[in-house]
């Protein structure tokens, strides 16, 4: 009986932010930002306000502490090949943070030169509502499209449970949640239409070599 095997699997980590205290500083932060510099930059955002990559300056040492998690959670889903046990690698952390209200959305992109990239969720806008229909989801692309669907669009490779792979995975974000994928993991965020403002934060880690490594 044949066997199959799934290889090359892309991570994608999800933890908790454990300080609400932690959340509102940082909240209280992003807004203030937000006040002073009104029209932020336009990247991949559609709508909304996106603030500059200086966070990690202007945040405080609340997002330094989120910096610093984010860095925890790359260390525990990374290994240094040639140094198993004690990795020659740090991080440079980049950080930033996005408001949306309602049809704001972000197109497909990735995050060029950074190896590790995190979205921290300060406060998801849902304000408790489930209805799937207010959208907001953070979408993943499979690294394979568009190669996998060129010859016969409408098949499916199997997953290990033996369904149809899903090709745009949606993930629905909740206030505390931080998440973390490879930074050439191209994603987007579906149109929100949430009765809140999403609030969220936008970390890039580089790999740097130790001084003493």
């Amino acid at each position: 009986m044949s066997e199959t095997r799934h290889l090359f699997a892309t991570p994608f980590v999800v933890d908790r932010l454990q300080s609400p205290e932690g959340i509102k500083v940082l909240r209280d932060a992003i807004l203030a930002e937000r006040a002073r510099d009104q029209a932020g930059v336009s990247i991949s955002n559609i709508g909304g306000w996106h603030s500059n990559t200086q966070m990690i300056d202007w945040g405080g040492e609340a997002a330094r502490a989120l910096a610093y998690k984010a860095m925890t959670m790359a260390d525990a889903a990374t290994i240094d090949a040639q140094a198993p046990r004690d990795s020659r690698y740090s991080w440079i952390p980049e950080m930033w943070a996005n408001v949306s209200g309602t049809g704001n959305a972000n197109q497909y992109h990735m995050h060029p030169g950074s190896f590790w990239s995190a979205v921290a969720y300060i406060d998801d806008g849902y304000d408790g509502a489930i209805d799937p229909r207010l959208g907001g989801e953070l979408q993943l692309m499979d690294p394979r499209m568009p190669m996998i669907r060129m010859t016969a669009p409408d098949l499916r490779l199997k997953d290990a449970g033996g369904q149809a792979q899903v090709s745009e995975p949606l993930i629905r974000p909740a206030t505390g949640m931080i998440v973390m994928f490879p930074s050439w993991l191209q994603h987007a965020v579906r149109p929100f239409h949430g009765p809140g403002t999403r609030i969220s934060i936008a970390i890039n880690l580089i790999p740097a070599r130790k001084p003493d490594a």
